[in-house]
């Protein structure tokens, strides 16, 4: 992060102050982002476009609690500015807060309709109601509003991922084949908020490829009958889609998955499946 005290004694202006801390999110460096606005803060707490920047700073540092507190008082001074509500609405949908995100994000686009962002956030805001054919509207909104941020998911269709599948499985040890023959393969659109709430912190909707339910190899007995239930490999096609920029890495990235989930019937911690580049 950059010295507070230098960045106090450049005697730069507050515009200057402004650009320099959205300069610095625009080139990655949040830190010296933040540190920017803790500067204006500290002249002004209710500047509201320092505010915002400390918020989205706080965000890309992963601080999701301190930047939805940051972005509720950027709209309590500026309540009109589309991007702080947009933002608000993110991490609420995040936290699996739908009815808070739905406001957010709403009242962003009654603010100014061509916020991509708030576009996107409420598509993913319908496909967790399983509201599909609104959702991809949003999703075209936002892609015509900003195609770099937002660009339309690849499509992937059954019969790909059932080839995917089964090439994938062809290039297992045989024994292994055999176990999962005892293991359901399906595929859902998105994850359910209860599968996202197993996590701790929750899953954001957005970020689970797949998921495999029921009991790993490694914990089946004789003994206890509840562990030899079929258990399930499940992959979620929307969320797989919006991964990939073209469809040979969005193949790429439905194998890695696969395998992913593969390795947690066989009783792999997320560190092993890491260590295997299944991450």
């Amino acid at each position: 992060m950059a010295d507070e005290t230098n960045l106090e004694s450049t005697g730069m202006t507050r515009e200057e102050l402004l650009d320099a801390a959205e300069g610095a999110l625009e080139s990655g460096d949040p830190g010296t982002a933040y540190d920017v606005c803790e500067v204006l803060l500290a002249k002004n707490p209710k500047d509201g476009p320092a505010l915002y920047l400390m918020a989205e700073a706080m965000r890309d540092l992963g601080d999701g609690l301190r930047a939805l507190d940051t972005y509720r008082r950027c709209v309590m001074v500026e309540p009109s500015f589309s991007p702080a509500w947009s933002g608000l609405g993110v991490l609420h949908l995040n936290g699996l807060e739908y009815d808070e995100a739905a406001r957010a994000l709403n009242r962003a686009l009654r603010e100014d309709v061509t916020n991509a962002e708030a576009w996107y956030g409420r598509a993913i805001l319908r496909e967790m109601r399983s509201d599909f054919s609104g959702a991809d509207r949003d999703l075209a909104r936002a892609a015509r509003l900003d195609p770099v941020g937002f660009p339309l998911p690849v499509n992937l269709d059954d019969d790909t991922i059932d080839t995917i599948v089964s090439e994938a499985i062809d290039r297992l040890h045989p024994d292994l084949q055999d176990y999962l023959g005892n293991v359901a393969l399906l595929l859902d659109e998105v994850p359910s908020r209860d599968v996202l709430a197993q996590y701790d912190p929750p899953a954001p909707p957005t970020h689970l490829l797949g998921y495999f339910n029921g009991y790993s190899l490694m914990e089946r007995s004789l003994e206890d009958p509840w562990s030899r239930l079929p258990s399930a490999i499940v992959l979620f096609r929307r969320n797989l889609q919006r991964l990939a920029s073209d469809r040979d890495q969005l193949i790429e990235e439905l194998r890695i998955t696969f395998y992913h989930e593969v390795g947690h019937f066989l009783g792999l911690s997320e560190a092993d499946l890491e260590a295997r580049g299944l991450e």
